[in-house]
């Protein structure tokens, strides 16, 4: 990793970057990231070594809990700055990655926002990532186009588009292809640095401004960093503070525990919360990963309405209307099944009945996945909440203790769970290895936390041995048995004489490798990022 930027010696691009996207990565831009990383990173470091502490003592039996230190900031009435007008009405959003047809298809979606996502759905590629941040500066510009060769097929954006907010990547991720003084760069920094520096006067003259998800907090100090990361960059960019808004995904469970923390960390920036479903489920396995009292059944079986999920969800509600933001709901991850009318609407009613559930419990706005499903979660919302939000649902009568987030849903872990597991995490991963990641598999549309709860309940399950629901338990040798099984169910699927144009050797080795592990690997993404 010796190659200078320009005249800056203290910024690098590793060996293998061969495109330096020289309208995107100019020395200001430079100049910008490197004050990023000299001023945060450090702190970020210490963040993530922070969480290694905090799991070592879950691992020896501490359980979250609300914390001491902060209960004034519970109790006390307070509220946060107002939200901007285009985000006021959210009630269906849109997710994700940053490709070029995926921006223009959301966009033009009917949805009220599109998070544009550089974290779970973007396999992190050198290229994903910097086209990304050209597609996102176009896109603002309302100049972004797509010629899809193979249908013949031209794409632009309508007169009205959906409100773009952008996921940065995680504390966790670094961007290897650029070092700073030495260092891999942090992914949060560069992301959420490039998008700002180049699109903040773009938006500002379009009475916007650069808005924002926060992925995958674990404490309110994380919050903290975050919020002085934005008001370091609005002061660097000569914008008032507060400009940037904020959204924070609440999927680890460490974080239900501090929504009003994290709130007012934010509360010059932030406009709402997000109940990350999938991610959430993750994180409650490897909090308590080496726990077998704390063992969850089979994924199909963990919905919003097991008594864990549900009280997270509502009190997600309750705190973020009682700051006054919104209380955003979770996805669906459902694809339209369009040769099979009665899988169809099956699948449809899922949906249906989700977001039926999310607008009556008081939730503001919605996620989708596909295009396909806006107009069925825009019509329930509209039928529920005729208003731009809700915020007047309070949720009072609602008493959530540290056991409801806590509780152990009923189920049972079956061998079409295992098998499932098992073939949903490799096909994700070789997907993801190949550069791709966004993948329908099954009719749903899947992202990283879908591998990471495949994988992570594995290990699980053969760290103690699980009992399926047929009597057998778990073994090594029944783990090996069904592995094999699923891998050649995968090899016809794809064909033999196809394999060679795939990554399976290599999604297969990995997977197993972290499903066998003796030490638990915090994420899969950190140890694939270096295949990619």
């Amino acid at each position: 990793m010796e190659q200078a930027v320009m005249t800056n010696t203290k910024l690098q691009f590793a060996k293998e970057v061969k495109n330096y996207y020289p309208e995107l990565l100019t020395n200001r831009a430079f100049d910008f990231l490197i004050a990023l990383h000299q001023k945060f990173n450090r702190s970020r470091l210490q963040l993530l070594d922070e969480r290694t502490k905090r799991q070592a003592q879950f691992d020896a039996g501490t359980l979250p809990d609300f914390p001491k230190e902060t209960e004034q900031t519970r109790t006390v009435d307070w509220k946060v700055k107002g939200i901007p007008e285009d985000l006021q009405d959210r009630r269906v959003e849109i997710t994700g990655p940053v490709d070029r047809k995926m921006v223009i298809n959301a966009l033009n979606s009917g949805a009220k926002t599109f998070m544009a996502d550089f974290e779970d759905s973007n396999a992190p590629t050198w290229y994903n990532c910097m086209q990304g941040q050209q597609n996102l500066i176009d896109a603002n510009k309302r100049t972004i186009t797509y010629y899809d060769s193979k249908k013949g097929k031209n794409y632009k954006l309508n007169e009205e588009v959906a409100v773009l907010l952008v996921r940065p990547r995680g504390l966790h991720l670094n961007e290897r292809h650029i070092l700073i003084d030495g260092e891999e760069a942090s992914g949060s920094l560069v992301d959420f640095g490039l998008y700002v520096f180049h699109n903040t006067e773009i938006l500002r003259n379009r009475k916007s401004a650069p808005y924002f998800y926060l992925p995958k907090l674990e404490h309110y100090l994380e919050a903290r960093w975050w919020n002085e990361v934005m008001t370091f960059a609005e002061e660097y960019l000569n914008v008032p503070v507060g400009t940037f808004k904020a959204t924070v995904l609440i999927e680890t469970i460490t974080a239900s525990f501090q929504l009003d923390e994290i709130i007012y960390e934010l509360k010059n920036h932030i406009v709402g919360l997000n109940c990350g479903r999938w991610d959430y489920i993750f994180s409650y396995i490897k909090k308590f990963k080496n726990h077998p009292e704390f063992i969850l059944p089979d994924r199909d079986q963990v919905t919003m309405t097991v008594p864990f999920m549900d009280a997270y969800s509502k009190l997600v509600i309750q705190r973020c209307h009682k700051r006054g933001i919104h209380a955003m709901g979770g996805m669906a991850a459902q694809i339209p099944i369009n040769n099979n009318p009665i899988a169809n609407e099956k699948a449809l009613e899922k949906v249906r009945l989700d977001k039926e559930r999310e607008v009556k419990n008081g939730h503001d706005g919605t996620w989708v996945a596909h295009p396909g499903l806006v107009k069925i979660a825009k019509d329930i919302f509209d039928a529920h909440m005729p208003s731009a939000n809700q915020h007047d649902v309070l949720r009072e009568e609602d008493s959530i203790a540290a056991s409801d987030l806590l509780a152990i849903p009923k189920g049972t872990v079956t061998e079409k769970g295992v098998r499932k597991n098992i073939s949903v995490g490799i096909l994700y991963m070789e997907s993801w290895l190949r550069g791709n990641g966004c993948v329908a598999i099954n009719n749903l549309m899947e992202d990283a936390a879908t591998a990471e709860i495949s994988r992570t309940q594995l290990w699980q399950w053969l760290k103690f041995t699980v009992r399926l629901d047929d009597g057998r338990k778990l073994t090594e040798d029944l783990y090996t048995k069904l592995l094999e099984e699923e891998i050649a169910k995968i090899r016809h699927l794809v064909g033999e004489g196809n394999l060679h144009n795939t990554k399976f050797d290599e999604a297969i080795k990995l997977f197993d490798k972290l499903v066998r592990a003796d030490k638990f690997e915090e994420f899969l993404t950190t140890k694939a990022y270096r295949e990619i």
